[in-house]
């Protein structure tokens, strides 16, 4: 055997055990749509507060009017299961094209090590939201999403980290920086996921 047909068949062995090792059904496409969800939740959350008349900068005051919370929780309720139906229904569709399946160990393995850090999250913002602690609510899910990523990131693609790390490091900043929850919420949510998936789509896709 040649040294080239040898080179060849090493990387064809490597690239089927990291299919084996790796969930690879996530779409690029979908991370787009769902970013594009987000943004034009996080536009629609920031009419709801500031109007069309507000200016861009530092925010002095909270929400505490009722019938707006309702609104953005039903917003943000609205977004989330977009984002869930559209990344399960583009997995299954990637999956299928590439004769996977998309319930099997590693898509497991990747569900458990994400969920824990997510359901804390998710119940840390509604306690703070029952609590009337709003100012926290945007780093809360940012911060935990983004640690949610970073250890689902060793059974997908390498990106996911990154990600991960971005995520985090905007929840931080949103801290430092309260009232302005919406426009990192847009950031990390949005625009972020557009980028990541364009660059998955790119890459593999």
């Amino acid at each position: 055997m040649k040294q080239e047909d040898l080179v060849k068949e090493i990387a064809s062995i490597r690239n089927l055990m990291e299919k084996s090792s790796k969930f690879i059904s996530i779409s690029g496409i979908s991370s787009v749509l769902i970013g594009t969800y987000a943004l034009l939740g996080a536009a629609y959350a920031y009419y709801e507060i500031y109007g069309f008349d507000s200016q861009m900068g530092y925010r002095d005051h909270y929400v505490n009017e009722p019938v707006i919370i309702v609104k953005l929780l039903v917003t943000a309720m609205l977004v989330l299961f977009a984002s869930i139906f559209t990344g399960i229904y583009m997995a299954i569709k990637k999956a299928k094209s590439n004769r996977q399946s998309i319930w099997n160990t590693t898509s497991r393995s990747l569900l458990y090590a994400m969920a824990v850090p997510l359901c804390t999250g998710g119940l840390f913002a509604l306690i703070s939201i029952s609590k009337e602690n709003y100012t926290a609510v945007a780093s809360i899910l940012l911060i935990f999403y983004g640690l949610a990523l970073t250890a689902g990131s060793n059974y997908t693609f390498n990106e996911i980290k990154g990600l991960g790390i971005l995520e985090i490091v905007l929840g931080l900043l949103a801290l430092l920086f309260p009232g302005n929850g919406i426009i990192f919420w847009a950031l990390g949510f949005g625009v972020l996921h557009i980028i990541y998936g364009i660059i998955v789509h790119k890459k593999y896709e």
